[in-house]
């Protein structure tokens, strides 16, 4: 009986220890805090995007990816920039390119057309990919902006 005992302990001991070496492998994971800052105006159905990424760190990441979700379908055929593809009938991402710790990115600068006519619309954005860093505050990489077709600018 006792040597049951024993080596449920033993058992016991190596889960713990494989879980204390988990928590230690997760530390050298780099670590950044991605932001985006910009403005969203709209005007006839057509919405024009400028974003800066920005990077709070501690560490430098290589590239990102952010997505832009509108809450009406986009028209057919856009006109990206470079790095920016289409993911569906209201997504485009984007990649960021480099973003060097407590620094910022190139600005993305990007105008897409609605399909339908709308009087407004609500931009999202967030990070899809961080470039393989853990980003432990989504407060800042998270947003909602929302847009009248009045060809005002709006700031998030």
């Amino acid at each position: 009986m006792w040597m049951l005992t024993a080596v449920g302990l033993l058992g016991s001991g190596a889960v713990l220890a494989g879980g204390v070496a988990g928590g230690a492998a997760d530390a050298g994971v780099p670590e950044a805090d991605l932001a985006y800052h910009g403005t969203v105006a709209m005007a006839a159905g057509r919405i024009d995007v400028r974003l800066t990424p920005r990077n709070h760190g501690p560490d430098a990441v290589d590239d990102a990816t952010v997505r832009l979700r509108w809450s009406a379908p986009l028209g057919g055929a856009q006109d990206l920039p470079a790095g920016c593809a289409r993911a569906g009938e209201q997504v485009v991402v984007c990649r960021t390119g480099p973003l060097p710790a407590d620094g910022t990115g190139e600005e993305i600068r990007l105008t897409v057309r609605l399909r339908d006519a709308a009087s407004e619309v609500t931009l999202g954005l967030d990070t899809v990919w961080g470039g393989g860093s853990v980003d432990r505050n989504h407060a800042n990489d998270r947003q909602q902006v929302l847009a009248l077709d009045t060809g005002d600018v709006y700031a998030f």
